[in-house]
């Protein structure tokens, strides 16, 4: 588990400037149980930190000799520069399982991206799941070696299972494909609007789940008739 050292600040609003130009992140810690305090951080400690643990692997915050087992609960960065401005920690229980989204990290390389100049797309980037903190991934893995041919999706299914995560999604989700290649103007156009293909892929499996949610309330409504 990564450790991150912070200290108490009385620094607010614009004074955190001076917070930052001293190498320091004004953050706050907060969770249940837990009031909430304003902190600040070694920035290059949280870089490090939040390199390595992301925003769904569990950090120790220790704040004045007080320890906190916490996600990296929000960041917001400087719109230009990109850099973070300031940090929230939340601290979790870990007897509680919670909810976070956890990001999607593919594995390999598509055989039709490879070979054949296939243009592999993301449909999705994160997954929402549940799991006990320490449980907590920091990405889930799918292998992309199954991407053959043009057309070829990889489905939430196809996420390899870590032991005490829950994947809040329909198996049958796509979360990647491989399409076929495109002209040079025919990439500028993608890169300036969704694919139809994605919005297929969605349109798809809104539909499935809309399927999937009628069936079950006829089979509800069934059993109501029935006396079961």
């Amino acid at each position: 588990m990564q450790e991150l050292k912070a200290k108490l600040r009385t620094e607010l609003g614009k004074k955190t400037n001076a917070l930052r130009r001293a190498g320091f992140l004004p953050a706050v810690v907060y969770g249940e149980g837990v009031k909430s305090q304003s902190i600040s951080v070694p920035y290059k400690d949280f870089e490090k930190a939040h390199k390595a643990a992301g925003e769904s692997t569990l950090v120790k915050l220790e704040v004045d000799g007080e320890p906190y087992n916490v996600l990296i609960h929000d960041i917001k960065h400087d719109p230009l520069k990109g850099t973070p401005l300031h940090a929230d920690f939340y601290a979790v229980r870990m007897d509680k399982v919670i909810r976070t989204k956890v990001p999607i990290e593919f594995l390999g390389e598509s055989p039709a991206v490879k070979n054949d100049g296939g243009i592999f797309v993301k449909v999705m980037q994160e997954l929402e799941v549940e799991a006990l903190p320490q449980d907590l991934p920091h990405g889930l893995r799918a292998n992309l070696s199954s991407l053959t041919a043009f057309g070829v999706r990889l489905f939430v299914k196809d996420i390899i299972a870590i032991k005490g995560v829950k994947i809040l999604a329909e198996p049958d989700d796509v979360i990647a494909l491989v399409d076929a290649p495109r002209s040079e103007k025919e990439l500028q156009e993608l890169a300036q609007a969704p694919t139809a293909e994605l919005k297929e892929v969605e349109t798809e499996q809104e539909a499935t789940r809309a399927e999937k949610a009628a069936t079950e309330a006829a089979e509800k409504e069934a059993g109501k008739v029935t006396g079961e």
